[in-house]
């Protein structure tokens, strides 16, 4: 028989730590408030205070820290729902844009609440308001406080479409004791990929599974059909490209691209939609500092003829503009960020251009450009070169488009029909409250 692993001492620090560090908390959560991160009428579930009472019945609670991993819970709960109608879902989430996709697109019989953080008390108030009989947790969100708690309640707990960054796995090899303790409340793992099959089993010190990333599941993202009308229509028959939740670092390079390009398309505009909207002003300035005039969302500004680059500096409309556009460049990707999800541009039509940083999806973005649904580019020249070849041949376009869309539509059922064959069986039979 195994022997129970002892708690290591740097945890117990940790917790001790933590629950001291309330004033900390409170402080932060403040100016996360002032710099809009946080939803003033929802503050207090960040404090485990539940924004509404627990249903009757058996309750599965899943957890997907922002917006991709938020998506990718909706196809999990649907099909686990259909297998288990008498349950009750809890959909938690850490961003304010994830809250509000949740809130539109979680199916009758599921609900959403912003996760705690991680300080003792909010964390045991948020379990006893809602004593889950199981926990997943998609990817990658390892808060000690959260888990162990949780792992004090709940039945059944798995780690679903489990991803550890490069720079986390170094981070975490040298607390090996701390993660193995971690990961040890797991009753199930599930990475999303090899790669980070391999890195969770080194330092869960256990064989772990993987079907591919559950993402290829997710829905589209969506898009406001009267704003897209309304876009459409501004823009005209122009010549447009995004550049898809850019970086510092990043957007420098793409408005050379942009300069690049009008040399050959006059009529061009180049869409930028900053991964951080708050950076609006900052892309703006880079704008002017090459000459190109530009025009932000954020403040209506319209869209003129001579407009150069249209910055979409809001939250939850990145679907509008890749419905907009049929050239995507996925941001994260130029500078040492890991990459986005190519999968989202994919299944809404757009051929697909990346940067060489892509370990967050680093077989998505390889079988994509193996079966010629996205291009790799290093740099400004390489990115004008690639949308150039595109622009002028729309054949080549609908055929990159096509690969994409098909690769992101050819794993979903397999893949969310795997993982749900591994969680639907462990979940609790009774329902005990």
């Amino acid at each position: 028989m195994t022997k129970p692993l002892r708690e290591p001492l740097g945890l117990k620090i940790y917790r001790t730590v933590s629950r001291a560090g309330a004033p900390v908390a409170s402080f932060a959560l403040k100016q996360r408030l002032k710099a809009g991160k946080e939803d003033a009428e929802r503050i207090g579930e960040r404090r485990g205070v539940a924004g509404r009472a627990r249903p009757e019945g058996a309750l599965v609670w899943i957890h997907g820290a922002s917006v991709g991993e938020s998506l990718s819970v909706i196809p999990l709960v649907e099909r686990l729902q259909a297998d288990r109608p008498d349950y009750n879902f809890l959909v938690t989430t850490g961003t304010v844009t994830s809250a509000r996709l949740m809130e539109e697109r979680l199916p009758p019989g599921a609900f959403h609440q912003f996760i705690p953080l991680d300080h003792p008390d909010y964390v045991e108030a948020f379990l006893d308001h809602w004593r889950p009989d199981a926990a997943l947790f998609v990817e990658s969100e390892f808060w000690p406080n959260l888990i162990l708690a949780a792992r004090r309640r709940a039945t059944f707990m798995a780690l679903v479409n489990g991803r550890v960054s490069p720079r986390s796995y170094e981070d975490w090899k040298r607390q090996p004791n701390a993660i193995k303790f971690i990961l040890s409340s797991f009753d199930l793992i599930i990475a999303q990929d090899p790669q980070n099959a391999d890195r969770l089993s080194t330092l869960s010190a256990r064989s772990i599974e993987t079907y591919g990333n559950l993402k290829y599941a997710a829905p589209p993202l969506p898009g406001d059909e009267a704003a897209l009308e309304n876009l459409a229509r501004d823009i005209g028959d122009r010549r447009r490209w995004l550049a898809a939740s850019t970086h510092p670092g990043e957007e420098e390079p793409v408005l050379k691209a942009a300069t690049i390009l009008k040399k050959e398309f006059p009529d061009l505009l180049t869409i930028v939609t900053p991964r951080h909207p708050g950076r609006g002003e900052e892309v703006a300035e880079l704008c002017r500092e090459q000459g190109l005039s530009c025009a932000l969302r954020s403040k209506d500004e319209p869209i003129a003829p001579d407009t150069d680059v249209y910055i979409a500096d809001t939250l939850g409309e990145l679907g509008l503009f890749y419905r907009l556009c049929d050239i995507s460049f996925v941001g994260g990707s130029l500078v040492d960020k890991g990459g986005h999800n190519p999968l989202e541009p994919a299944r809404l039509g757009a051929a697909i251009l990346h940067g060489p940083h892509v370990f967050n999806f680093d077989d998505t973005y390889r079988e994509m450009r193996r079966t010629g649904g996205a291009a790799l580019t290093r740099n400004e020249r390489e990115i004008a070169s690639a949308a150039r070849r595109l622009f002028a041949d729309n054949k080549t376009r609908r055929t990159m488009t096509e690969a994409a869309r098909q690769m992101a539509a050819a794993g979903a059922e397999r893949i969310l029909g795997e993982v749900c064959n591994r969680i639907e069986p462990a979940l609790p039979v009774e329902t005990p409250h």
